[in-house]
This record gives structure tokens, C-alpha cells and sequence, in this order.
């Protein structure tokens, strides 16, 4: 092989690489949780790192609402039968672009919040804070259970035009992966991770 071949090949496998480093640290990322037991109550605080890609920070500030969706999920395992779902809590964040007053908007559960850049917006998106998750008359002290928790972007909540580019574009499936812990009802009123 001559040596031009070789360095085409190289500088493409370089090129290649790079592209694939920048593709990866875009979505969601969990970056630290703790449930904390208050009265009979446990509360879900949690940091989420968000990065969107070009086309949807792009889309946001072309007037696209984006929807997303926390999810946590505590299951019980059962030899006989199909696990039990002991508790199950959803919150929808909603984010927004105001053109006339050039700042995000952040809406979830009655709480709002304006932003000046993208990065504060997806900050506070991000950010959740005394979320009653389970309800302590729901579980049984004996028993042990699996936590779960994620965020993604709600495709189902975009205007249909970009759901069908959602389909074809895998930067528009932006989600983070199950993080699933075991949790004991009797342990300690802190769980970190």
C-alpha cells in the first residue's frame, strides 16, 4: 500500500473518532441522587447533566417546546408471578424559548423558572429537589426492593412534524440510562449515590 493510502486511512479513522467522541457526550446523565425519608415519606432529590445537540438547541430557540420526562420506579421481586410495581412517580419539566424577552423558560409541577443561556436552562431542567416519590403506607418493611431512576426527552409531546424527524435522527433520542439501586425500607433515613 503506498503511503498516501495509509495517511488517507489514518486521517479518516482520526476524523472518525473525534466525530464519534463529540457524538457520545451529548444526553442525559445522571450525576448524584439521594432519597431521604421524611415523616413516613421518602423524597427523591437528584442532578441530571443534559446536553442537547445542535439541531435540538437549535429547534428551542426556533419556538420547538421541549418535554422532559423523570421517571422512578420501585419494584419488589416475586418468584411466582411478574414483579410487583410498589410505587411509580412521573414529573414532566417543560422547556421553552421566549423570542421577545430572548430567555428559557423552565415549567414543572407549578414551579417556573427563567434562564438567561441554555446551559442555566438545562441546569435547572435538570435539577430536582424534594420530590415525594413513596408513599410510606405502600411499602412493606420486611420486604426488599429495586429503585429506579431515569429522564428522557418525551417525543410523544412534540409537534408531529419533528416527532417523525425524532424517528429518523438519533440526536433527538435523548435519554439517560436506568440507574437501579436496591432499596431497603428500614435502612437509614439517607440513601446516597
Amino acid at each position: 500500500m503506498s503511503q498516501r493510502i495509509k495517511q488517507f486511512i489514518f486521517l479518516c479513522l482520526m476524523a472518525l473518532s473525534v466525530f464519534s467522541t463529540s457524538a457520545s457526550a451529548e444526553g442525559i446523565k445522571i450525576k448524584s441522587f439521594e432519597l431521604e425519608r421524611v415523616d413516613n415519606d421518602w423524597l427523591l432529590n437528584a442532578t441530571f447533566q443534559i446536553e442537547l445537540s445542535p439541531g435540538l438547541e437549535d429547534a428551542v430557540q426556533k419556538g420547538v417546546v421541549l418535554y422532559f420526562q423523570t421517571e422512578f420506579d420501585l419494584t419488589r421481586s416475586r418468584w411466582y408471578w411478574f414483579d410487583e410495581k410498589s410505587a411509580l412517580a412521573q414529573r414532566q419539566t417543560r422547556l421553552s424559548y421566549q423570542p421577545l424577552t430572548q430567555q428559557y423558560r423552565i415549567a414543572s409541577e407549578g414551579f417556573t423558572f427563567s434562564a438567561k443561556t441554555i446551559s442555566e436552562a438545562l441546569q435547572a431542567v435538570g435539577s430536582i429537589g424534594g420530590w415525594r416519590v413513596i408513599d410510606g403506607s405502600q411499602l412493606d418493611t420486611s420486604k426488599a426492593y429495586t429503585a429506579s431512576l431515569r429522564m428522557n426527552l418525551d417525543l410523544s409531546k412534540l409537534p408531529k412534524p419533528f416527532q417523525v424527524n425524532a424517528l429518523n435522527n438519533r440526536d433527538w433520542n435523548v435519554s439517560s440510562d436506568w440507574l437501579r439501586f436496591p432499596f431497603l425500607p428500614t435502612s437509614s433515613n439517607l440513601i446516597k449515590r
